[in-house]
C-alpha cells in the first residue's frame, strides 16, 4: 500500500441507540466520544441507529404503523364518513 493515502484503520465500539446494544469491530470512522470496552482499552464510540438488534431482518420482528390506504387516509385527511 502507498503510504500517506489510505484512512487509519482502528478498532472502534458501535452502539445501537435504540438498544443499547454494542459491540466492537474495526473501522476507519472516527469519533471524539470514548468508551471503555470489556478488555479494558479505551476504544472511539460511534452511535447507530440500527443495528443487527434492533434490524427487523435479523429479530424477525417487522414494525409497521398502522396507515390505512390511500382511500382512508384522504377520508380521515378531510374528515369524510365511510
Amino acid at each position: 500500500m502507498k503510504e500517506g493515502i489510505h484512512p487509519k484503520y482502528q478498532k472502534v465500539v458501535f452502539m445501537d441507540t435504540n438498544s443499547g446494544f454494542k459491540f466492537l469491530s474495526g473501522s476507519t470512522k472516527t469519533s471524539n466520544e470514548t468508551i471503555e470496552w470489556e478488555d479494558g482499552n479505551t476504544y472511539p464510540l460511534i452511535k447507530v441507529e440500527i443495528s443487527s438488534d434492533t434490524h427487523p431482518f435479523y429479530t424477525g420482528k417487522q414494525k409497521f404503523a398502522e396507515k390505512g390506504g390511500r382511500v382512508e387516509r384522504f377520508r380521515q385527511k378531510y374528515n369524510l364518513k365511510k
